[in-house]
Order: C-alpha cells, then sequence, then structure tokens
C-alpha cells in the first residue's frame, strides 16, 4: 500500500536529529511537527518569522495570530522566538538552517527541483523556496511519486520552471525513499506493499537498485 501524507511526515521525521534547525515547507512537510522522534530536540523555523513551532493545535489551543508559512495555525514550544520576516530569511540565506523539507511537483535525477509554477495556473509567488534550496545544508522533498495521470514526477530533467539546481538529498514519496546520488536516484526504501517493480514503472529517470531493498519502517 502506498503511504499517505502522514505516513510520508512520519517516516521524513526520522530524518531529523537531535540538535537542528529545520523549516518546514507548505504541505506535506507541514505534518513533519507532529511525528518528531520523542527524546530529541529541533528548533522548528517558519519562514514567516518564528523558531520554536510545536504540534498543530488541537481546537482549544487555535490561536489565529500564530500562524506559519502556509497560514495555517501551529503552537510555540517553551522558548520560541517571533520576529520579523527580514530576520527569518537573514538566518536562512546566511545558512543557519540545517535541514530544509520541501514538496515538490518534479525532481530531476540529478536532484533539480521544480516546486512553484505551472504554466498558464495562477500562482502567489516563489515565496521562500528559492532562498532555501540555495542556502539550506540539506534538502529533503516529500511528494507524490506520480502526477493524477499516471506519469512521473521523479524525471530526467525537470519540464516545469526550475526552483533549484543540483540540491535535492534525499525524496520521500507515496512509493519509496530514494537518495540522490551522481549516478540517479538509488531506492532505499520502499512502501509496504509495494514491489520494485511498482517503483521503476513510476519512475522516468535513472534508478539505482543494489540488494535487497527493505520496507519502510513507521
Amino acid at each position: 500500500m502506498a503511504l499517505d501524507k502522514n505516513q510520508i511526515a512520519k517516516r521524513i521525521a526520522q530524518e531529523v536529529k537531535n540538535g537542528m534547525y529545520v523549516n518546514l515547507g507548505i504541505g506535506i512537510p507541514t505534518l513533519v511537527a507532529n511525528y518528531i522522534p520523542h527524546g530529541i530536540e529541533v528548533v522548528l523555523q517558519s519562514e514567516n518569522g518564528l523558531l520554536g513551532m510545536g504540534p498543530f493545535p488541537t481546537e482549544d489551543q487555535v490561536d489565529a495570530d500564530l500562524i506559519n508559512a502556509g497560514k495555517q495555525t501551529i503552537t510555540t514550544l517553551p522558548g520560541s522566538s517571533i520576529f520579523s520576516s527580514a530576520d527569518s530569511f537573514g538566518m536562512i540565506r546566511g545558512e543557519h538552517v540545517n535541514l530544509t523539507i520541501l514538496g515538490a511537483m518534479e525532481v530531476s535525477e540529478e536532484g533539480d527541483i521544480a516546486n512553484w509554477k505551472i504554466p498558464g495556473k495562477m500562482v502567489k509567488g516563489m515565496g521562500g523556496a528559492m532562498d532555501l534550496v540555495a542556502s539550506a545544508k540539506n534538502i529533503i522533498v516529500a511528494m507524490q511519486h506520480t502526477a493524477r495521470d499516471g506519469s512521473s514526477k521523479l524525471l530526467k530533467e525537470c519540464t516545469l520552471p526550475i526552483t533549484g539546481l543540483k540540491c535535492v538529498k534525499k525524496i520521500v514519496t507515496d512509493l519509496c525513499v530514494m537518495e540522490v546520488t551522481d549516478k540517479g536516484f538509488k531506492l532505499l526504501e520502499r512502501a509496504p506493499g509495494v514491489s520494485v517493480e511498482d517503483i521503476k514503472k513510476a519512475t522516468e529517470g535513472t534508478l539505482i537498485i543494489e540488494g535487497e531493498i527493505p520496507e519502510v519502517q513507521l
């Protein structure tokens, strides 16, 4: 069975290490805040000017003044800090974010990412995506493996406007976990019940398969 959005977020949360400053992009990445492993201390950053995001609020915790970059209501943790967007982007551009987790519409086998615009469709703007992919030390992408028509979104070359070149390190899709290498997408794990053959068929870019591929453990 393919992973749902929460399971993708839960798997990505396993990549978060103690002491990291982590930026969560809009969409699936925001769900990672709900699955930070117990026993580690991380600081979640929102590009609109917040350090110390907590999980999404329950109904009685909602505060309309506390939102993330996607305009969703959030919680803050003890010691959190609220500041201007300018300061936030100073932190991003100064390479003080250890890990950035982003959504994407396409990723190429070289690690290029397209995640901000589909030509001919309305778009609010680039947002912080270009700054994040240019400055982050490590970028993990959360995405669906294929489009609604079944076509692959893991490509030899991106067809949509590029956000950043050769910057993605790892990808977690509904079908698998992959690492971007200089030879293509290296398959690390597969979703429970999803075969290697299923992943091959869904991947246009070069797929590297070495030995037995374990199932994702959540």
